[in-house]
């Protein structure tokens, strides 16, 4: 099975391509890398090696509630391990909101690692700064509150997971809810604690301060509106903007699968911007 123990999670993962220069490819939310599969093997059958993974506490990965850092940047630093696991010594990062976000954290805590961001559906505003915090933390520390470790593993977000990944069961049932509500606590707090936009949680100095090559596909609903996109490319140095022929919808969310009809011209740019970017 496609799991590797990165930093005592073990992530489950898949690697397409052979060769090439490397690619990691995020999901959004909390979503499996199911959703990003079918653009990563595109991008894959184009000369390049494309990483997609389950985070931990997401998909059919370990859930473990536990560390100082933020969930964010725990993520972070198990991405480029598990990228360095397969020789990696560079690769460019990208996704679809949290993963844009996540490529982004990289870039943050390893930049000499980056070679390059392709940032999809960035997160921005009050609107998803209203939305995201609950349904990321603050139900189950709810549920956590009202009924015990029994009541998260029973919200359907766990139950998905949980099915997926049986053995984390016994993990989060012997954990004190105290001990579970402070952990996702702290991750709330450092999820909230940024700026709202325009990428949410990443400051303007910290964009104006890139030296990465970056490229930016703006979206088009209420929670990765295109103002947000068009904004992050203004504001990071050299970023190349590319959009795509659609409307801003006003709906919470758009389904990042429902973007499979764009995923050719996603593939045909992804890959121009990275061979023209790629020093390997």
């Amino acid at each position: 099975m496609p799991y590797l123990n990165i930093h005592g999670a073990n992530l489950f993962h898949e690697v397409y391509g052979e060769q090439g220069p490397w690619l990691a490819l995020t999901s959004g939310g909390r979503h499996r890398y199911l959703e990003m599969a079918p653009l990563a093997q595109a991008i894959a059958a184009q000369g390049f090696r494309v990483l997609v993974h389950d985070r931990r506490n997401t998909g059919a990965s370990d859930i473990i509630i536990a560390g100082d850092d933020s969930e964010e940047d725990i993520w972070a630093d198990d991405l480029r391990a598990l990228l360095q696991h397969y020789g990696a010594t560079q690769a460019f990062l990208g996704g679809s909101s949290a993963g844009a976000r996540l490529a982004m954290t990289v870039y943050r805590r390893h930049p000499s690692f980056v070679s390059g961001l392709l940032l999809m559906r960035v997160t921005g505003g009050a609107f998803a700064a209203g939305r995201l915090p609950n349904n990321y933390y603050g139900q189950y520390i709810k549920a956590a509150h009202a009924g015990g470790m029994a009541a998260v593993c029973e919200t359907e977000p766990y139950r998905e997971r949980l099915a997926l990944n049986p053995a984390s069961r016994a993990r989060l049932m012997a954990m004190d809810p105290r001990d579970y509500m402070a952990v996702m606590g702290r991750w709330l707090a450092n999820f909230t604690s940024g700026p709202v936009g325009p990428v949410m949680g990443v400051p303007e100095s910290e964009l104006r301060a890139y030296q990465v090559p970056t490229l930016v596909v703006p979206g088009n609903d209420r929670t990765h509106d295109s103002e947000g996109g068009l904004a992050a490319a203004a504001l990071i140095p050299g970023a190349e903007l590319f959009q795509l022929p659609i409307q801003d919808e006003d709906v919470d969310l758009i389904p990042f699968p429902q973007w499979k009809a764009h995923f050719p011209t996603l593939t045909t740019v992804f890959t121009d911007f990275m061979r023209r970017h790629s020093t390997t």
